[in-house]
């Protein structure tokens, strides 16, 4: 995956006994040990407060392992040979004073290994862990770089507002260099949200159109054909706004409207990124109004099944006002971007699972086929399709064989699926394996972290201030409230709405 060196070091995940480590974290570490990535001396020291032993933690390892790792044809002795690497302390997270039980194990386990005193610290832990964590570990010198690295990685989400963002962020830094501290993004591990970068940046054919001369709109969708599960309690709090918004889909805005970096390395890249959070237009109460749209789903038959409303979930308030789905218009105030529109929509119950770009380019400026099939047809785009069914798709014009000149739209499209023998990286095993090289480009910097959370403040406050502003019900299985296609101002166009598979078009084919 990666030719750059990689030191031998120990993961120390936090929360050890939690989900994440279960179905996502061992399995992405064991499919890095299939792949040949990871240091010739590594281990894992799981931590949490359940009473596990080495033994038990490394059999309820093995079955996530089973369930979740993509590498499915490990025999049971590879599985034997990659469990001897797995340990576990179970301390209590919240005491201070356990900690020096923690820098005990690791010395010993940093001998028997010699993992070189180099230390990565995840934290999949609940919100309220991630200050108290990092203070408890430099209280026993475990932030300090003097013999080997000490990095930390946090899981989303990093404060629930402008406010408890920066506290964070302060409180991290009191004992850690921002470049210690590694905020994790599982959405920017996706093989299709780095294909951005490649797309825009290796092709002569798209960097000289990509600005406001020839791209009408942009278009971003990450949307969800679940409910919120058995999550209730942490949506309820949350919302699709901070839960979506404030760090996937606006990392995809920068990624789609950033400038060209310097050079591909992790501190030119994040630069050019948060110039793009520093020009979001602020939205005044009118656009507030006018430019954001939100929802929440009601109760409906889904292809003859019952699906529950919203508030009907486990651990929702009967009478949340939580948004399950937001739609908006924003604006990036630049001199590549003047006056473009970027929609932005996220929601959950919808047709579909599928997260994409759509670039819209201006028409051609003169209607000279005036036999074009379909309006909304007259403008080219291209889709880039981050989830499922990853790859390209561009839409272009072509003439229907016979008399006259009669258009249609054809699709040019390439989908990652036809590289049979490629091997396509989970999202975390991705990340996991940059944070040990000690790449940061797929991390979220502390600045940028703060830009994002300022652009969706005012409109957090907006809804606290004025809980009769307008929540839209749409039903379980739709594309969300009707309102969101009155955004795009024009009237012959509305939203593109994606099928599963990136070529199928047409309108609400999964309906």
């Amino acid at each position: 995956m990666k030719s750059k060196e990689i030191k031998n070091q120990a993961l120390i995940i936090f929360g050890a006994s939690g989900d994440l480590t279960y179905r996502k974290l061992i399995p992405a570490v064991f499919d890095l040990y299939k792949q040949d990535s990871l240091p010739k001396n590594f281990v894992v020291l799981g931590v949490a407060r359940s009473s596990f032993t080495d033994d038990t933690f490394r059999e309820k390892m093995k079955d996530g392992i089973r369930l979740f790792a993509t590498a499915k044809d490990a025999s049971e002795d590879e599985l034997n040979a990659f469990c001897q690497k797995l340990h576990y302390l179970s301390i209590n997270t919240d005491d201070g004073k356990e900690y020096s039980k923690l820098k005990d194990r690791l010395a010993v386990l940093d001998k028997e290994a010699d993992t070189a005193g180099n230390y990565i610290f995840y934290l999949s832990t609940p919100p309220s862990l991630y200050p108290l964590v990092p203070k408890f570990l430099a209280e026993q010198g475990l932030n300090n770089q003097d013999n080997g690295f000490r990095r930390i990685i946090i899981e989303k989400p990093f404060g629930t507002d402008l406010k408890s963002a920066i506290e964070l962020n302060a409180s991290l830094k009191e004992n850690y260099d921002e470049d210690q501290i590694y905020r994790i993004d599982h959405y920017l591990g996706k093989e299709t949200v780095q294909n951005l970068l490649i797309t825009r940046f290796a092709n002569g054919i798209y960097e000289p159109l990509w600005n406001r001369n020839y791209i009408h709109h942009v278009e971003i969708t990450a949307a969800e054909n679940i409910g919120v599960e058995n999550r209730g309690g942490y949506y309820d709090n949350a919302g699709a706004l901070r839960d979506m918004v404030q760090n996937h889909l606006l990392q995809l805005v920068a990624l789609v409207a950033m400038e060209p970096p310097m050079s591909i390395d992790s501190e030119a890249i994040r630069n050019e990124k948060l110039k793009v959070f520093q020009a979001l237009r602020p939205m005044s109460d009118d656009d507030l109004f006018k430019n954001v749209i939100r929802g929440q789903y009601t109760a409906a038959n889904i292809k003859g099944k019952y699906a529950k409303g919203y508030r009907e979930e486990k651990g929702v308030d009967p009478e949340s006002r939580t948004e399950t789905y937001v739609a908006m218009k924003l604006f990036i105030d630049n001199w590549r971007w003047g006056d473009v529109p970027f929609y932005v929509r996220t929601g959950k119950r919808l047709p579909t699972r599928v997260s994409e770009v759509v670039i819209h380019f201006k028409p051609a400026p003169q209607r000279l086929f005036p036999e074009t099939t379909d309006l909304r047809d007259d403008e080219n785009q291209l889709v880039l399709r981050i989830q499922p069914d990853e790859g390209i798709l561009l839409k272009t014009k072509m003439k229907v064989p016979g008399s006259g000149y009669q258009v249609k739209t054809v699709n040019m499209d390439f989908h990652y699926s036809q590289l049979k023998d490629t091997y396509l990286p989970e999202a975390y095993e991705r990340l996991l394996l940059d944070c040990m090289i000690g790449d940061s480009t797929l991390y979220i910097r502390g600045d940028a972290l703060e830009a994002t959370w300022k652009f969706v403040q005012p409109l957090l406050e907006f809804w606290e201030k004025n809980p009769d502003a307008p929540l839209h019900g749409y039903p379980a299985g739709s594309w969300g409230p009707e309102h969101a296609d009155d955004l795009i101002e024009e009237k012959n166009l509305t939203w593109r709405y994606p099928c599963k598979n990136l070529s199928d078009d047409g309108i609400y084919c999964e309906l």
